[in-house]
């Protein structure tokens, strides 16, 4: 992804952020760790919005040349070569396409072959679903068969998959939701083992006998070194808060693999989930207070 003016205007004012965050408050760890928490968030907010509007930009892509291609099958099926087909299609209106489009016509216009000028449409495009589409459609014009057809078959070829990738997205929806839900129930146990159970520990002597077993050992438990110290709840604090965010990342990647089919468009609930945990790990100690 080329970065854009969206992206380094959030890189810039999460770096301003930071800086005021160690200028102001580097005494104070909780909200020296808040803000941080905030300005990772403003630098990430305009690539997460970046993952989701190139993610809709693929489906309209794959859209509207589903429906260049049913044009172009119905003109050629007239009798019209497809060169003739191609540059007549750039006076239609197809969206995102019509400058590709427009530039795919002036080529076959200036004597390019068709398959060179497909390839370059393919290469700026960049759609698995257009180039798969694109090499049927380069073979069947240098073979010389029955392009018509061809062009019929291949826009029934991404008709079905488009469906097949929507009905999936539907059904799935439900287990998204359900991802979430489960994780921020499991940032809430975490937060009360770390603010409720484990200070309920700190004067019982590392858990009493599991500290006892481990003197036997020599080896103790939590760090208490077989000395039977009690536990300090300090010492979970930074564990739960990796836990959550390698939680987080590896949640998000399966719900994008699940939902879209790609670990790339899971990045984008992967960063959602671990600034989220990060917020409220780092917010909580904040606000409520050291366990």
């Amino acid at each position: 992804m080329k970065l854009k003016k969206m992206h380094w205007f959030g890189i810039i004012a999460g770096a301003i952020i930071m800086a005021l965050d160690f200028a102001f408050f580097y005494a104070n760890q909780q909200m020296l760790f808040f803000l941080m928490g905030i300005s990772l968030g403003v630098v990430a907010l305009p690539f997460i919005i970046g993952f989701a509007v190139e993610s809709g930009k693929s489906e309209k892509i794959n859209e509207m040349f589903l429906e260049f291609t049913r044009n172009l099958a119905e003109t050629v099926s007239t009798g019209t070569p497809i060169s003739k087909g191609i540059i007549n299609m750039r006076k239609k209106d197809f969206d995102v396409l019509n400058p590709h489009i427009e530039k795919l016509a002036n080529q076959i216009e200036l004597g390019i072959p068709v398959s060179e000028a497909f390839k370059t449409f393919s290469k700026e495009v960049d759609s698995v679903v257009v180039k798969r589409a694109i090499g049927l459609i380069k073979e069947a014009e240098k073979a010389g068969g029955d392009i018509d057809f061809i062009l019929d078959s291949t826009a029934k070829s991404i008709a079905e998959v488009e469906k097949l990738k929507k009905e999936r997205k539907s059904a799935i929806y439900g287990l998204v939701v359900q991802g979430y839900i489960i994780f921020f129930i499991f940032i809430g146990i975490i937060l009360v083992m770390e603010f409720k159970i484990i200070p309920l520990t700190a004067g019982a002597g590392g858990l009493g006998g599991i500290t006892s077993a481990g003197q036997d050992l020599g080896i103790g438990f939590f760090g208490g070194g077989g000395s039977g110290e009690p536990i300090n709840p300090e010492q979970f604090s930074a564990s739960f808060l990796y836990l959550l965010i390698a939680q987080g990342f590896f949640i998000g990647l399966v719900i994008g693999k699940l939902t879209e089919g790609s670990l790339k468009a899971g990045l984008k609930h992967s960063f959602i989930m671990m600034i989220a945990a990060f917020l409220i790990s780092t917010g909580s100690k904040l606000f409520i207070g050291n366990p």
